[in-house]
């Protein structure tokens, strides 16, 4: 199959089975690191900008800002460099250098509010970004609030229909924007009414009203201080969970070093949360897990034993756990 353009690869990523033990349910992992720039985000990415050349808001030329993590700036650095746009990605110390260095790779500027702070400065970067747009006439794309944001993995969904049909039973996603849990399962909500979706937060983020607190995960989340996005549906969500850094991490390391599934932080606390679940419902219940990007970002950081030592993220108990769930 020969493509046009790099963004004509995004979408119809792989469904990989988690070899998990005998009675538990079955895990599915969708896994969007198979998209270009290995993340989901470059489905509403492309989304946004489609709908805003439609709009009128963009024209030939022009320039792009957004307040950014990690992933939604890739996606739109991506973006910007296929169709000739300036991009300016507003960032603070708390994303990956992996990922800023992605956005640099593609033409991108970045624009760092953190200081000598390694914590998440989200409510400083959307003020930046609406500045700077606002000062130059660039147009912010605002991912917390851009209905693009959502309808962007309106494919996602069309493809896990394909694939599955009606027998999906819990849509496990992690939470930032809320655009690629709700976006998904808002379109397999129509098809599947019984269908459970299960939102996973960070333990220290404020999307279902936990006591805020510091946490590592990137990408996912809101932390204390910070606006919730417009785009949660709270009345879609069956339920909210929270995870910890360790159970996060530890996850993706075991699943590195035992099977060669390479996932990103927040993705391990969604599947260690969906293994829970697992385990708790019967073999005929299918779980499917949006994996919304790989590891290769997090060398320095999750994979990294001396980061995770650093952060005292280690925990034997949770490596005990997964070896109770997983084969």
């Amino acid at each position: 199959m020969i493509k046009d353009r790099i963004s004509d690869l995004i979408g119809n990523t792989p469904l990989l089975r988690l070899a998990v033990n005998e009675g538990m349910g079955t895990v599915l992992l969708k896994m969007e690191q198979y998209n270009p720039t290995g993340t989901a985000k470059i489905r509403m990415a492309r989304t946004m900008v489609d709908e805003a050349e439609e709009q009128g808001l963009l024209q030939p030329g022009g320039w792009l800002v957004e307040s950014t993590s990690g992933n939604t700036g890739v996606g739109l650095a991506l973006i910007a460099a296929e169709r000739g746009y300036k991009f300016s990605a507003v960032v603070d110390n708390h994303s990956c250098s992996d990922k800023q260095r992605s956005m640099q790779a593609y033409g991108a500027e970045l624009v760092n509010v953190g200081g000598d702070d390694d914590a998440l400065a989200t409510a400083e970067r959307d003020a930046t970004a609406e500045r700077l747009a606002a000062d130059h006439g660039a147009y912010w794309t605002a991912q917390h609030r851009n209905r693009g944001n959502p309808n962007g993995y309106k494919p996602l969904a069309r493809e896990l229909l394909d694939a599955l049909g009606d027998e999906i039973h819990y849509l496990y996603g992690a939470v930032g924007t809320g655009g690629s849990l709700c976006g998904t399962g808002r379109v397999l909500r129509e098809r599947i009414p019984d269908l459970a979706i299960i939102g996973v937060e960070p333990l220290g983020s404020v999307v279902f009203g936990g006591a805020g607190a510091p946490y590592h995960q990137s990408g996912t989340g809101t932390p204390e201080g910070a606006e919730i996005g417009d785009l949660i549906d709270y009345d879609l969500i069956d339920d909210g969970v929270t995870v910890t850094d360790a159970e996060a991490f530890e996850t993706c390391r075991y699943l590195a070093r035992r099977y060669g599934i390479l996932v990103g932080g927040s993705a391990g606390g969604v599947i260690f949360k969906a293994l829970e679940r697992a385990e708790a419902v019967g073999p005929q219940t299918t779980i499917v897990v949006l994996v919304c990007d790989g590891g290769e970002k997090y060398l320095d950081t999750v994979f990294n034993d001396d980061w995770m030592a650093g952060a005292s993220l280690f925990d034997a108990q949770v490596v005990n756990r997964l070896a109770s769930m997983l084969r």
